[in-house]
């Protein structure tokens, strides 16, 4: 019976029944799936005379036969804990527990209906028997980032305003315009009678239903106001320096060492202390970026921490970019898979030159640019005056090529800080007859240390007004200035699916293949990735391939779409005003992957 279950899985379901970890979700499906009946029988007129509604008249939570505007906001509610509950979080449990005897007494009450009390019951007691399950803690969030998002959002009760409204058009008086109807669905949502007419007691149908929508939205925006928070959690100064006594002793281990640094990412400590993971929540999604911090041989103890917190959160836990050895350890200590996400590119300082036909482009670009009455500087950021240090800070910010900052993996998200006095910065400089409001300053590139005799590219900017092949210049007398520094390497850009893009484009290349490297071509005109290959490819660099983490995969699309809110490319919530924002937010914030111009100009 063991081996035939172990074969069979739909057998083990049958024999053996759903596994523990599948309650929750199984539970979480039938509230989704009773609270859409519910918003359908509370919009649509017709949906109310139909078999499938007098199926879910004895469902739990049903209250359609009682009114549609009670149907309406008890679906909304139901499957906004749906997703709760599939979380297993500990708040939408106590919801639903409070909102199925609600729902049983209104079916024995108002229905008189014994099966559908006895099925409500039914779900509560399953609740309650199985709540051990739904434990997760409540996730990080901001009061103020949790009404941006509810206004963003806010459109939500107008366009179903809209739909009940016009669903219900033949017992509509005359015909009335478009602007009357919305009208209608504005003063309907505060409580009082609009411009549109109905016969019979349709127009209380319509109008209780607005009304319940927009009580429901009140009630929604206090609670998201007044709610506890739960901030996202930051860098202590505490942390920060256990951090940083880490890197100074394994630092040199991981390119993106340095970048868990990051003040607005969180950490986790191994119980020894001697290894630490840093990550940031993004909508459920647990996201930790390159390597653990510390000694290998204590990186099993800060990756234990680190799954403890996501199950203690529901969160899913994910890595990216982490390192071949780290996916190694990752995978082995959490049972996690690994999937190859791209290469990053690490120019040897003793090997690199501009001689030879390969360097021939970059050579003919720099001398151009050099001719044209450029010159470069680069130096540590301990060694530059806080009147420089200003003037490039800003500039950075105002070069930026996006209104929102980007960056997390692979940026550091801040330039001159007192405590980051070995970061390299290397500018390039032309006086003009009008100068700008940054003086002869044309271009900036930002490095963080790698180790003792290492630099990770964090930060490139320029002036758009600048001659093309700007970033072609700093890196090349990064370069050649590096020895003098003590650096042997230097990490540039990641380059996301470079093995794709080189192999596709190859002679024997299969249909397969060739496909997936017309779409990366396809996205690269939104996302930059094979510019971003071409670009790095020039310096003739080593590639290291680095790996995204993940648990199954059902979750890569949440964790890519989670990744790219991190970095700054999907932007959900309602950003502030640039100008606020840069008083307000640490300038020079920006991503490992470059800005719009940067590339696309070289």
């Amino acid at each position: 019976m063991f081996l035939a279950c172990r074969s069979h899985p739909w057998l083990r379901r049958v024999l053996l029944g759903p596994r523990p970890d599948s309650i929750p979700a199984l539970i979480a499906k039938a509230c989704a799936f009773i609270g859409l009946l519910d918003v359908l029988a509370g919009v649509f007129a017709r949906f109310r005379h139909s078999r499938m509604h007098t199926l879910a008249e004895v469902l739990p939570g049903a209250l359609g036969p009682f009114a549609a505007a009670l149907s309406l906001s008890t679906g909304l509610l139901l499957l906004l804990l749906a997703h709760g509950l599939r979380r297993r979080k500990r708040r939408a449990w106590r919801a639903a527990v409070v909102l199925l005897p609600a729902g049983a007494v209104a079916q024995f009450a108002y229905r008189h209906s014994a099966i559908g009390m006895l099925i409500s019951l039914a779900m509560l007691t399953l609740l309650i028997h199985h709540r051990g399950e739904f434990a997760a803690l409540p996730d990080p969030r901001s009061r103020w980032r949790a009404l941006s998002n509810f206004l963003l959002w806010g459109a939500a009760p107008i366009l179903i305003g809209l739909v009940i409204v016009n669903v219900h058009g033949r017992w509509m008086i005359g015909d009335p315009s478009l602007a009357d109807r919305i009208t209608h669905v504005l003063y309907g949502l505060f409580g009082f009678e609009g411009p549109v007419d109905y016969q019979g007691d349709t127009s209380w149908t319509v109008g209780a239903s607005l009304g319940a929508l927009g009580l429901l939205t009140a009630i929604t925006t206090i609670y998201l106001a007044f709610r506890p928070e739960h901030p996202a959690a930051q860098l202590t100064e505490d942390d920060e320096a256990r951090l940083r006594a880490l890197l100074e002793k394994h630092g040199g281990r991981d390119s993106l060492g340095h970048f868990a640094l990051r003040r607005d990412k969180a950490v986790v400590f191994s119980l020894s202390g001697k290894a630490a993971v840093t990550y940031r929540v993004v909508h459920g999604v647990m996201l930790a970026s390159g390597d653990p911090i510390g000694d290998v041989e204590a990186w099993p103890g800060a990756i234990e921490r680190f799954m403890d917190e996501a199950k203690a959160h529901s969160w899913t836990p994910a890595v990216m970019g982490c390192s071949e050895t780290g996916g190694e350890v990752w995978t082995r200590e959490t049972g996690l898979n690994a999937l190859e996400l791209g290469d990053e590119a690490v120019v040897d300082v003793a090997a690199f030159s501009l001689a030879g036909r390969a360097m021939r482009n970059v050579r003919q670009m720099v001398k151009r640019i050099e001719r044209a009455g450029y010159e470069t500087r680069v130096r540590r950021v301990r060694d530059l005056g806080e009147t420089e240090l200003e003037r490039i800070r800003q500039a950075a910010e105002d070069w930026r090529g996006t209104d929102t900052e980007r960056g997390f993996s692979m940026a550091l998200g801040r330039i001159g800080d007192l405590a980051d006095g070995d970061c390299l910065i290397a500018t390039a400089h032309k006086a003009d007859d009008q100068p700008g409001p940054y003086g002869d300053l044309k271009a900036i590139l930002h490095f963080v240390p790698w180790g003792t005799d290492g630099a990770s590219l964090d930060l490139m900017r320029r002036d758009r007004s600048a001659d093309p092949g700007m970033n072609e210049l700093l890196i090349v007398a990064a370069l050649q200035a590096a020895p003098k520094f003590g650096i042997t390497r230097v990490s540039l850009n990641f380059a996301m699916f470079r093995s794709a893009l080189a192999r596709g484009e190859k002679i024997g290349a299969g249909p397969v293949l060739r496909a997936w490297r017309g779409l990366l071509v396809f996205l690269s005109r939104w996302f930059q990735i094979e510019s971003l290959y071409k670009f790095n490819a020039k310096f003739q660099p080593r590639w290291e391939p680095r790996f995204v983490v993940y648990r199954a995969s059902a979750d890569l699309p949440r964790i890519g779409f989670a990744a790219m809110q991190a970095e700054g490319f999907v932007n959900l919530a309602l950003p502030l005003p640039r100008s606020l924002r840069r008083r307000s937010a640490p300038v020079g914030t920006c991503a490992h992957s470059v800005g719009e111009q940067d590339i696309s100009a070289a």
